[in-house]
């Protein structure tokens, strides 16, 4: 089945694997490259959808996993992480830190594990849904599985 994935999603199905995590990985038809637009083709809620985020704080970038419901608040994330400013990261600087670009970056399957924050929101789910490693692939874990394939911290992040 891997081999009909494209490239970079095959690298965050191997990951799933390693990590013992289940879920499939699913080709959508259209670019899903939203937390609206991945939920529609879904049918599910948008606060189902595990946006992933990059941002630059303390010179490393920091991968917020937060509900599609929600948008960060970089100030008192910063805050709540006792850390300097946390800045989005550029499209560029997004591609070096995952090898993904925006709009598809998965939770997993990077250069280099990332440092991350786990929005405490998307525990409210049973089932929720990550990007791929492309903007056409999504695939469904729980709160608990992110948690443990990202090695996050679960805080608040609105």
């Amino acid at each position: 089945m891997t081999e009909n994935l494209p490239p970079r999603s095959r690298l965050v199905h191997g990951a799933l694997r390693a990590a013992g995590i289940g879920g499939e990985i699913v080709v959508l038809p259209d670019a899903a490259s939203t937390a609206p637009l991945a939920a529609a083709a879904l049918g599910v809620e948008v606060g189902a959808i595990a946006n992933s985020l990059v941002f630059f704080s303390d010179g490393a970038p920091l991968l917020v996993m937060t509900s599609g419901a929600h948008r960060v608040d970089t100030a008192a994330l910063a805050e709540r992480l006792g850390r300097g400013k946390i800045q989005r990261a550029t499209p560029e600087q997004v591609r070096e830190a995952t090898g993904q670009a925006i709009g598809g970056v998965a939770p997993t399957g990077h250069p280099a594990p990332l440092t991350t924050v786990v929005d405490e929101a998307l525990a409210a789910y049973p089932e929720i849904w990550a990007a791929g490693g492309t903007p056409h692939t999504v695939f469904p874990l729980t709160f608990d599985d992110l948690v443990l394939l990202t090695g996050g911290t679960v805080l608040k992040v609105d």
